[in-house]
């Protein structure tokens, strides 16, 4: 298999012909990851060559889980991050739902296009034995629908990772070890979705899709009416490449997808052939090439093959497999937001060791008051009264452990733990 790399001086050509027309940018994108970091090009590789390695060393195992009854059912954890700047962009949960149940039938090959599957690839067609759930519990241990939404004054995002941050206007991503990221947004032009590259860094990892072609149902715009954008950037996400291999008549890496010469765009018909491949042409019906969404709707066994392989143990997909973010019990409910008050209060370090600082000066009512520190037995270890705006209490005393701190007659204390001499300088 051709390296999967292509060389960096092709970014601008290939940036070029991304924005020419609403298009999947994956492949730039792993271009400009590597532009800006050029050792992501290793972890790249490795992650190529491990799946490579798996599928070569027992095919018959089809990486993760082979049940009496065929092969395990791997459930995914998804969450979905809505980043808008007006409410035309805020899309339904009826919508986000709507996306789920694409990913579930496609992946599963229990969609109403099965029956549209050109007959010389049916026996090729694959049920991926992938599933998709909405996280039920977040990074904190509480519960969620597994959907965030969150107002941005970007009146669109690029592949540069903005979207990515909360810093420039996006949402950090949940941990990528525990679920799938989805970030839906409205994209620079040109740009209808696109994937981290398997093996990335963890914090950018997850896909991208514009809030118009997100789903089958809302605000979602032709041809991109299906959810199948979602559909093909979920496959780059578990490691598989544009049908075409992204040069002309290139690789996959894929054993039972034909060879072909470039991009299909639109939604042809009938048998069309490139690069010498059989009778049966092209495989333009697959969700890694470009057609339209109304004329794509398998994935073969090589390519389920291959993406069932990155949940291989000490796989890039592993640790997703003992996931608690869709089943388990969550914590109960968050406190309420601090009052007024205890949010002019600042206390630093925490954890702290051998002293703790108590900064009332946003809240001067509270001079004169006066702060305690309880145990968690509710036995009163100190009493200070605040008689400046910044306050130090001397820990050394203390030995580790939780303890209540309150100032003044606020009316929730705030938690302290202090630790050995090793937390603070």
């Amino acid at each position: 298999m051709k390296s999967f790399l292509l060389a960096c001086a092709c970014l601008v050509l290939c940036s070029n012909y991304g924005i020419a027309q609403q298009s999947c940018v994956t492949k730039e994108y792993q271009q400009q990851q590597l532009m800006r970091d050029p050792s992501l090009m290793y972890q790249f590789e490795a992650a190529e060559s491990f799946t490579k390695n798996v599928l070569s060393r027992d095919a018959s195992m089809i990486t993760y889980g082979v049940s009496p009854g065929g092969l395990t059912t791997i459930k995914i954890p998804v969450v979905v991050h809505i980043l808008f700047r007006n409410l035309d962009e805020n899309i339904s949960d009826e919508q986000v739902r709507s996306q789920i149940e694409v990913l579930n039938k496609e992946f599963r090959r229990i969609h109403a296009d099965t029956s549209k599957i050109p007959l010389s690839f049916r026996s090729l067609a694959a049920d991926c034995y992938l599933e998709f759930v909405l996280a039920t519990i977040n990074p904190r241990g509480y519960a969620t629908n597994g959907i965030v939404r969150k107002k941005t004054n970007a009146y669109s995002f690029g592949i540069e990772d903005n979207i990515k941050f909360s810093q420039s206007g996006g949402d950090d991503a949940w941990d990528s070890d525990k679920y799938l990221n989805i970030w839906v947004a409205n994209l620079s032009a040109g740009i209808i979705g696109y994937s981290s590259v398997l093996g990335g860094p963890k914090e950018k990892d997850g896909i991208v899709v514009k809030f118009t072609a997100f789903g089958s149902t809302g605000k979602i715009t032709m041809p991109y009416i299906k959810g199948r954008t979602a559909v093909h950037e979920v496959g780059h996400w578990l490691g598989l490449r544009h049908i075409w291999g992204d040069q002309y008549c290139g690789s996959d890496g894929v054993e039972d997808t034909p060879t072909q010469g470039i991009a299909t765009r639109g939604c042809p018909s009938g048998i069309v052939t490139s690069c010498n491949n059989d009778s049966s042409g092209n495989m333009y019906n697959n969700y890694m090439d470009l057609t339209n969404d109304e004329c794509t709707n398998m994935f073969t066994i090589g390519q389920r093959d291959k993406m069932r392989a990155a949940f291989a143990a000490e796989g890039p997909r592993h640790a997703l497999l003992f996931s608690n973010g869709a089943r388990g019990i969550p914590l109960p409910d968050p406190p309420p937001e601090d009052s007024l008050m205890e949010k002019k209060i600042r206390i630093f370090p925490n954890p702290a060791s051998f002293m703790v600082t108590v900064d009332v000066s946003k809240e001067e009512g509270l001079l004169g008051k006066v702060i305690t520190i309880h145990n968690q037995l509710g036995q009163l270890m100190a009493q200070v009264r605040i008689t400046k705006p910044v306050t130090i209490i001397n820990l050394q005393s203390f030995q580790e452990g939780v303890y209540f701190l309150r100032a003044g007659s606020q009316a929730k204390p705030f938690k302290l733990l202090k630790t050995s001499g090793l937390i603070n300088p």
